[in-house]
């Protein structure tokens, strides 16, 4: 027996994670339209809420949704890579956009705490 890694990932291998990739989408869209629903329904039972407030925890619901949307469209593209270089490359680029994405959440949703708070720029 080898220690040495195949070089090329077998189809069914990635058809059966492709299968359960979208299956996980899948559940997680439904938790999140759940949430959503819930988020619709606490604004509307609690209008006297600020409107900042709200925002601000709308914003993290987006970015939260934004980044496993992100993450399972990598999940999609590992699965359908060919060798091991491919998948190393494709993980290099997420992790370049996540980087960057998770810097302007940051930015944002300090913004908007800020703005909540009555926080002056």
């Amino acid at each position: 027996m080898t220690n040495e890694f195949p070089n090329q990932i077998p189809a069914e291998m990635r058809e059966f994670a492709g299968r359960s990739v979208a299956q996980a989408r899948k559940a997680f869209e439904g938790f999140i339209g759940a949430v959503q629903k819930t988020a619709g329904d606490m604004d509307v039972a609690t209008n006297s809420a600020h409107s900042g407030v709200k925002d601000a925890g709308a914003k993290a619901v987006a970015f939260a949704e934004k980044n496993v949307t992100s993450a399972f469209d990598l999940a999609e593209k590992l699965v359908q890579a060919k060798d091991v270089q491919e998948v190393l490359r494709l993980q290099a680029e997420y992790l370049q956009q996540q980087m960057a994405a998770v810097q302007e959440q940051a930015r944002e949703l300090g913004d908007a705490v800020q703005k909540a708070a009555g926080v002056k720029k």
